[in-house]
């Protein structure tokens, strides 16, 4: 059921960690066979993908890699040996770039001949509200990151990566995003099943074909899909053949875990209540923690709690401060003055991110609220002190109490009584919000300024944008991924501090432009005072490496601006702000 009830949140599970497993659930047929489980992936020459590895070579001698190979299925379809068509307009399939199995159960005791679908959603779909899908629906933005205009339509495949020509030492990137209804197109496979029993196919995307006869010089290196762009033309033939079955066999896969029941609840538990608007994709909310009014009370306490540091002096409120919850410093200061590494991110809209910290290390929001507190450069404190100066403060147990059935105050209820403050943390009534809604209308400037934030800039077909909706698109203004955006480094690797990845140097969280006006300085290390420093940062050269974020690799020279453009981007910037979160007098 795709409803637009946004408060019902308390009956939402938690996304997977780990490859993505989608379950449609069909009508019933007559006469049932078994599931069919459609395990996909992206191959080069009928070998599997290595991601982000600068090993491969086109036709024109390029050497090229791959970041990103994402897409979307949809209109499948069987044909059986006897020639007749079994539809299945409700399956659809987000193929991320690791590979994904789409199990479709219950279909009738057929041999089939053939599987059909579409690379991308048809046309009444496409330009349906994607706010409308449940949190872990295929279509919901938050989990493709294919709809980036928030009132546009998909993306239907992105071909993101690095390319280098034989003479070039240091490559350049590419950004394929093959898009718009006419370009939608149909896959046939021929294969032979029998759905009387459970079985699984393999679907492989051979990128090497998707990119057959272009080359990233001559061509170009980027496409988002005009009407007459020689390049999407060329996607759109080569994908027809790029297509192939690379094994089936019987048997079925392991059935997904039940989501984690709900941890100590109360005896008499209230949700808190949580509205979205119509336009906002709906969050996966953790399972087993529930957002209830008393733990939300009990977070929002231990946040402001100095007790939390050695010295009793620092909260979570000291560096993250004011209505957005940041630091105008450009780096935190923890007990007895000690200079942190980083700038304090904003703290807003977190219940749509999978991982936090600049660089990703915390894998959920209870496990990050409890690092800094430990940390030695932050609060330099144990979790053993902090239990046990709460448990002495004479308010704490009765507020663990109505928040936990145990009303234990240990570690785990101090971490989940702060993600469920910080989960109600929410921002989405800024003017531009309310442009959306008809309440107010943007001045000619700050239209110009939201052309240029959703406008690639392709200069062979004479078009010239800002291209920050690649990295900060859809209506949370960001796709919580990380990136390295072309800053001159510093001995801080970033995401590779976390995952050890080579592939990963330099690479930080990417920030939601949500309220950005309001939370100077900018950056993981707070380097840039002012949004114009910003601007200028992209529309100069970034400053090249192995790691450069294809979407800013293909702009070696910086984006170009005029002086008038960017007052325009600046002032569309500013219109993200929302007036709740301004400063208080």
């Amino acid at each position: 059921m795709f409803g637009l009830q946004k408060h019902a949140f308390l009956d939402r599970s938690a996304a997977s960690k780990g490859g993505i497993i989608v379950t449609i659930f069909l009508m019933v047929h007559s006469v049932f066979g078994s599931s069919l489980h459609l395990d996909f992936s992206h191959e080069i020459d009928g070998r599997p993908l290595l991601i982000d590895s600068l090993r491969y070579q086109n036709s024109q001698s390029e050497t090229f890699s791959l970041a990103r190979i994402d897409w979307l299925a949809t209109g499948f379809s069987l044909t059986t040996e006897s020639g007749k068509v079994i539809a299945l307009p409700s399956v659809i399939a987000y193929i991320p770039t690791r590979g994904t199995t789409l199990t479709i159960p219950n279909l009738p005791a057929e041999k089939v001949a053939a599987i059909s679908f579409h690379i991308g959603p048809d046309r009444i779909t496409n330009h349906s509200n994607p706010a409308q899908y449940t949190a872990n629906h295929p279509l919901n933005p938050n989990v493709n990151r294919l709809h980036w205009d928030w009132q546009g339509g998909y993306i239907f495949l992105a071909l993101e990566g690095h390319w280098r020509a034989p003479h070039q030492k240091l490559p350049r990137g590419f950004a394929y995003h093959f898009a718009r209804d006419a370009n939608r197109i149909r896959i046939t496979l021929p294969v032979a099943l029998d759905l009387r029993d459970e079985s699984r196919v393999g679907i492989a995307l051979d990128a090497k074909k998707a990119l057959a006869s272009l080359s990233f010089a001559k061509d170009g290196s980027t496409t988002h899909s005009t009407v007459g762009d020689p390049v999407a033309a060329r996607l759109k033939v080569n994908l027809v053949s790029a297509f192939r079955i690379n094994g089936t066999q019987r048997g079925g896969i392991p059935a997904p875990p039940n989501p984690p029941k709900p941890i100590d609840l109360p005896a008499k538990p209230k949700g808190y209540p949580i509205t979205l608007p119509r336009h906002i994709p709906l969050p996966a909310l953790p399972s087993d923690n529930p957002i209830l009014v008393s733990r939300v009370a009990l977070g929002e306490k231990l946040f402001r709690e100095p007790k939390l540091s050695r010295t009793n002096t620092i909260s979570c409120a000291s560096c993250h401060q004011g209505e957005t919850f940041s630091d105008p410093r450009s780096r935190s200061l923890g007990v007895d003055g000690r200079v942190g590494n980083r700038h304090s991110m904003p703290l807003f809209n977190l219940a749509w991110k999978t991982s936090f910290f600049w660089d990703g290390r915390a894998p959920t929001l209870r496990a990050q609220v409890l690092i800094p507190i430990e940390d030695h450069l932050e609060m330099d404190e144990s979790l053993e002190n902090v239990v046990a100066k709460i448990k002495a403060d004479p308010s704490y147990p009765p507020l663990f109490l109505a928040a936990f059935g145990s009303g234990e105050i240990n570690p785990e209820n101090i971490s989940l009584a702060m993600e469920n403050f910080l989960l109600t943390r929410l921002s989405f009534d800024s003017k531009l919000d309310r442009s959306y809604r008809g309440e107010v209308e943007l001045t000619d400037q700050e239209k110009r300024g939201l052309e240029l934030f959703f406008t690639e800039s392709e200069p062979r077909l004479g078009k010239r944008g800002a291209d920050c909706f690649h990295c900060h698109g859809g209506a949370l203004f960001t796709d919580n991924g990380f990136h390295n955006n072309g800053l001159v480094p510093t001995d801080d690797l970033g995401l590779a501090q976390s995952t050890g990845k080579a592939t990963d140097r330099y690479k930080f969280s990417t920030p939601s432009l949500r309220n950005i006006a309001l939370t100077a300085p900018y950056m993981h290390d707070g380097r840039f005072a002012t949004l114009e420093q910003v601007i200028d940062h992209y529309n100069s050269a970034p400053n090249l490496s192995e790691t450069l974020d294809p979407n800013i690799a293909k702009h070696p020279q910086g984006l170009g601006l005029s002086d008038t453009d960017k007052k325009a981007l600046i002032a569309f910037l500013k219109t993200l702000s929302d007036p709740k979160m301004l400063p208080k007098d």
